[in-house]
């Protein structure tokens, strides 16, 4: 069991993975009171990274997803990703 909070695990993770130029990682459980995971996992990660260049958007999200990895299923109940490269 992880001792960090999710939000912690998840910028950990991210840094790790793709030493971003930028990173916000934000809880957004409180967005959704009222459905499945109510309050808690809801998270919303914008990340820039020179990782990301070339690659289409869906292939972003993957590598995020495969950084997050085991979170996905222990935390992480909903996650929006906008994901883009150092490119112009």
């Amino acid at each position: 069991m992880h001792t960090q909070p999710v939000i912690e695990q998840i910028r950990a993770r991210l840094q790790s993975a793709f030493a971003p130029t930028e990173l916000d990682v934000l809880d957004e459980g409180h967005k959704h009171v009222g459905h499945a995971g109510e309050g808690k996992g809801h998270f919303r990660v914008r990340i820039v990274s020179a990782a990301f260049a070339g690659q289409l958007p869906l292939k972003r999200h993957r590598m995020v997803y495969a950084a997050l990895d085991d979170l996905m299923d222990n935390g992480i109940h909903a996650l929006s990703i906008d994901a883009r490269s150092n490119e112009l």
